[in-house]
């Protein structure tokens, strides 16, 4: 069960994993809003408080992981984020920032560790 009114911004250099994401979360009850990671740049939404980020971690971009984790600090300092990755553990350069690994590929698995998350249950 979605945390009530949990709003989750989906960050990734792909439109089809945003949109993918976004329809797999909203079918959950949880609001979604998401960011294109571009060539050199990330637009962050402005206009609502969000409770949790996913974050792609391998960007087709001159921006980092580490670069747009710095950009969402700026603007969200404590919401948890968590990455998602098809690689099968946490990246070294993300463990001080995220508070979750996802595998990409297992939509439930997500799902559930994002509940798990906005309840504080992640470790």
């Amino acid at each position: 069960m979605p945390a009530q009114n949990a709003t989750i911004l989906i960050i990734d250099d792909d439109q089809l994993h945003l949109t993918l994401y976004t329809w797999i979360l909203q079918a959950q009850g949880y609001k979604c809003k998401s960011a294109l990671v571009k060539s050199a740049s990330v637009d962050l939404p402005t206009d609502t408080a969000i409770d949790l980020v996913l974050l792609d971690y391998r960007l087709s971009s001159s921006l980092s992981s580490t670069d747009v984790v710095q950009q969402i600090r700026g603007q969200f300092a404590s919401v948890p984020i968590a990455i998602l990755s098809e690689l099968p553990w946490m990246p070294d350069d993300m463990r001080g920032h995220a508070v979750a690994f996802i595998n990409k590929g297992d939509p439930k698995r997500m799902v559930e560790m994002i509940a798990d998350i906005l309840q504080g249950k992640a470790s």
